[in-house]
């Protein structure tokens, strides 16, 4: 494709950007500008364009445009294969090896960093604060100026210096009398005779036992036990003069040299003595500790690690949850559940026995029993064993296969009950910063931590060492605020995040590491961020721009388009009608553009209108009562049914927590066959309204190369039968199997099916060669000689959805196979090809062919409830007006739709909305307001309603 005009961008020098320092040898056009010449990648048709550097630029387009193949399969993985060829061939065997993109060339580029919507790890250590590096910087706060508290008397352990005893004493009124000892040392094999020599060698000639003054010229000590003896250096009498001063402090040096690091210092008035100790022990329990160091507090550290949990901080026992799973059951009802088998019934009996004298309520729920009560059921009483000793008699019989079957239902990981679920030591617990263990620090949110650092106090000396590691920290804790994630907890799994809270998460990462010069890549940054935080999230994107990277943005958000420096229009349509940039300038220029799909929705002349007719309330719906997981505060909330109902909120106010763990999972465990936790609820009122549940979500569709839109869909069983049943097809005696490539027969044997050859270089990307036996067809020649219509096989797994529906309604035996094929094409996925593999699929292609599939099987299969979490996911204004033609259809259908989603779009044409908040966190988790979007509209109380208010304004 030839450069236009429009694809051209002279870059303007911006004054809060850091030009690339001069005379580096690199030219002056690379250091402006990124150019591209022939991108061929994917459906790229040749793509040629410049757009500057150091600028924050959007690519946007419908879906199947062209986006990511531009973005992340050609620049990005251009930057990032060249750093990487620029490392050593040892550093290069440890990196991720991309392949080089079909592309002329590419001029400007900077080393690359690809922020996607994917959690980034499944490792169970892995937690918000160690990605982020918050908590290399808490060890390093916490081993410097913490300050160690003794485990049983509670006061501050530290080595006291000759200096602090002076000052101490010097509080001391004048006049006040006092001794200076040492104890004596007791040297192995030495006996008390000899050791009282050796002081009078020494010139100690006084000693002091119980309280008593023994002078060792006129009497002998007789005593029997060397820790009675002290040895007495000095006697004074406290004054302010500096001979005095001088003396005391001589004294006690003398003390703490001879009493192997102990100076002790009798007040004869008061009778007390004060206890010195340079060695780091508690002067009052003598209980000796560690120094604290930066790897007493690492879980992930042998030395910092709790020893039972070896740092996870959950250890495998007997999981509560399993042994009462309905805390609402009472004793008497069989609350318990492995006593509910015959042969256990009689703990059961035991336990109704003592319930009298013990004062155990029967008729209580579960849940209600106050500790001392659940004490008792867990440990026993008299004649009762109780839960932990009955489950103990197990685990001793578990060498027998049936007792180890029972013990495994009511095993799973807990709480960890020797370190708490704090992964570390007990050592590393006794250790505080502004009277906060490094734990209390971790369970904070962090929106919490951020006014913690902001107001910790600290002495002058603390302030000074620890200067430089605040700053990190309240930089790094600031950047994670920033981004909208600030409800989360720093000791979060990230494992546990969504796709786009470890973007976000990943994105303050990067500006914590302070990069200049780089090419930031990122995939819809605002995926799962409410409109009210977006704002924050383009003050970070425009402050890594600002100080000198090129931030490239695949987004929809209307708000992050207008506020781009470029915005590069992919298109026209998806597939092979798209590939090309349709626009490539400012916003300004692009309102103006006369063909571009964006253009018109974004100047208003294409709308996503209201609904004509919004459905009524019926008098079916789904009550959930109490419901109180994480941060749901006891809320009852009501689905109705046959509608299209939406679940809003900001970020971390809940809607997950209540649609996911409530709701979906509480009613398939109504209708049987789900084993999974359910979030704390008191009660699901209606579920017998609904005959299926169905979370469609943005999972793969197939983990397998193999695996593709058609095999999914059970689509590509007609069309095998269709090549089976054709005349070639019958001479041969080729039955449907011989058209898979899963299976011996008619697949290629050579490259079983896969049609490439998969060859591993050590230190270069695998190369992926194709087959010379089917060149890449996949089958047999002889399958592919067999054609229905003028077409075989893999001509039919090459058509696009859309040339396919166009082949096969042209013949009466294919248009079965059209009409399903139509359902993908309403859902917005006419460009994908029919053999597309499913590991090439983004999570919203995923997400609309699995919504394909209940589209095409909805009818006559009772009342489904459709639970979709924020399924505008990559999707275009004009994919998302086909994907609320799709919830429409569904709920007509005869079926209910229920959407957690931020786009307001999608909001606007709901039937009823359920709004979270008013806040993230502890200041979510309650209902702000319900109704339908102009009632949810007039609410002051609602984020959600003040941005629905304009939004409907600007359509009405």
């Amino acid at each position: 494709m030839s450069t236009k005009q429009s694809n051209t961008i002279t870059p303007k020098p911006r004054r809060s950007a850091k030009a690339p320092a001069p005379g580096n040898g690199v030219p002056d056009t690379r250091l402006k500008s990124i150019v591209i010449r022939g991108a061929r990648v994917h459906n790229l048709k040749n793509v040629s364009l410049e757009f500057p550097r150091n600028k924050l630029v959007v690519i946007t387009g419908v879906s199947g445009s062209g986006k990511s193949s531009l973005a992340f399969d050609t620049i990005y993985a251009e930057g990032q294969r060249r750093y990487v060829e620029s490392l050593s061939s040892y550093a290069r065997q440890f990196l991720e090896r991309m392949d080089k993109p079909d592309v002329d060339l590419i001029q400007g580029i900077s080393p690359s960093i690809a922020i996607e919507q994917k959690t980034s790890t499944r490792n169970p250590r892995s937690t918000v604060a160690t990605t982020t590096e918050v908590y290399d910087y808490l060890r390093l706060l916490f081993g410097r100026i913490g300050q160690t508290y003794c485990r049983v008397c509670g006061n501050v352990v530290k080595r006291d210096t000759v200096s602090g005893a002076v000052d101490r004493l010097q509080r001391e009124s004048d006049g006040t009398k006092l001794y200076v000892m040492f104890p004596m040392h007791d040297h192995p094999g030495r006996s008390l005779k000899e050791e009282l020599e050796a002081l009078k060698n020494r010139g100690f000639f006084r000693i002091i036992v119980h309280g008593e003054l023994i002078d060792l010229n006129e009497t002998e000590y007789k005593g029997k036990q060397k820790k009675d003896v002290q040895v007495l250096v000095d006697r004074l009498v406290v004054r302010k003069d500096e001979e005095m001063l001088k003396r005391l402090a001589d004294s006690i040096e003398v003390a703490f040299v001879e009493g192997d690091g102990y100076a002790l210092v009798h007040l004869l008035e008061t009778k007390e003595t004060l206890r010195f100790t340079q060695h780091f022990e508690c002067p009052i329990d003598g209980i000796r500790y560690e120094d604290p160091e930066p790897r007493m507090f690492s879980f992930n550290n042998p030395v910092g690690a709790c020893p039972k949990c070896q740092g996870f901080g959950r250890s495998m026992g007997i999981d509560m949850d399993l042994v009462v799973p309905d805390p609402f059951k009472t004793i008497r009802q069989g609350a318990i559940q492995p006593w509910n088998f015959p042969k256990w019934r009689g703990n059961l009996r035991d336990l109704l026995g003592i319930a009298h004298e013990t004062g155990l309520p029967l008729d209580v729920p579960f849940k209600d029993l106050t500790t001392q009560q659940i004490d008792v059921v867990m440990n026993g009483h008299k004649k009762f064993d109780g839960i932990l000793k009955f489950f103990k008699f197990i685990e001793r019989k578990s060498y027998k296969i049936h007792y180890r079957v029972f013990l495994s239902r009511y095993r799973g990981y807990t709480t960890c009950d020797e370190c708490g679920g704090s992964r570390l030591r007990a050592e590393a617990l006794n250790i505080r910063v502004s009277d906060k263990t490094i734990h209390d620090i971790v369970r904070m949110t962090i929106g919490e931590a951020v006014e913690f650092f902001q107001g910790i106090k600290l002495s002058k000396y603390d302030v000074e060492v620890a200067r430089r590691i605040l700053e990190e920290i309240r930089k790094r804790l600031k950047f994670l605020n920033d981004v909208g994630i600030g409800y989360l907890t720093l000791d979060r799994l990230t494992m546990t995040l969504s796709g786009g809270e470890s973007q976000r998460i990943n994105l303050a990462t990067s500006l914590g590491s302070s990069l200049v010069g780089s090419l930031y890549v990122l995939d819809e940054p605002s995926i799962g961020l409410h409109p009210r935080d977006n704002s924050r999230l383009i003050a970070i994107l425009q402050s890594l721009r600002d100080v000198g990277n090129s931030v490239l943005v695949v987004e929809h958000d209307e708000e992050m388009m207008r506020a781009a420096d470029i915005i590069i229009d992919m298109g026209p349509r998806a597939g092979e009608k798209g590939g090309e940039v349709v626009f490539c300038g400012t916003m300004d220029g692009l309102l103006q553009h006369p063909t571009s799909l964006t253009a018109r929705y974004l100047g208003g002349s294409l709308t996503i209108p209201l609904p004509k007719k919004r459905r009524k309330e019926g008098e079916q719906s789904i009550l959930i009562k109490g419901a109180a997981e994480h941060n749901l505060r006891n809320i009852d909330v009501r689905f109705p049914l046959g509608l299209f109902v939406c679940v809003t909120g900001v970020s971390g106010s809940g809607k997950s927590t209540l649609v996911h763990e409530i709701l979906s999972a509480g009613l398939q465990k109504l209708k049987g066959g789900f084993d999974g936790s359910v979030g704390k609820h008191a009660a699901i009122q209606g579920g017998e309204n609904v005959s299926h549940v169905e979370m469609v979500d943005q999972s793969p569709i197939g983990r397998s190369p193999r695996s593709n839109p058609i095999t999914y869909l059970k689509i590509f069983d007609l069309i095998r039968d269709l090549l089976a049943g054709t005349q070639a097809a019958r001479m041969r005696g080729f039955k449907p199997g011989y058209f898979s490539f899963n299976v011996p027969g008619g697949r290629c044997e050579v490259c079983e099916g896969d049609g490439y050859q998969k060859i591993e270089m050590q230190f270069l990307a695998d190369l992926y060669l194709l087959c010379e036996g089917c060149k890449g067809k996949r089958f047999k020649q002889e399958v592919l000689e067999v054609r229905y219509h003028g077409s075989n096989v893999d001509d039919i797994l090459a058509m696009t959805v859309t040339e396919a529906i166009e082949f096969f309604s042209h013949h009466p035996d294919g248009r079965r196979i059209a009409k399903k094929l139509s359902v993908l094409n309403e859902v917005g996925l006419g460009y994908l090809r029919l053999g597309q593999p499913a590991t090439t699929l983004s999570g919203g292609e995923a997400q609309r062919i699995k919504l394909a599939h209940h589209l095409t099987g909805s009818e006559g299969d009772g009342h489904t409830l459709f639970l979709f979490d924020e399924p505008t996911t990559g999707l275009h204004f004009d994919d998302i007006a086909k994907l609320l033609r799709c919830f429409d259809a569904l709920v007509n259908a005869g079926n209910s739709v229920v959407v957690i989603e931020h786009n307001m779009d999608v909001v606007k044409c709901a039937d009823f909305i359920i709004d979270l908040g008013p806040e993230a966190g502890e200041g979510g988790g309650r209902i702000v307001a319900t109704g339908t979007p102009e009632e949810v509209a007039r609410s002051a109380k609602s984020h959600t309603g003040r941005y629905l208010k304009k939004v409907l304004e600007d359509v009405g």
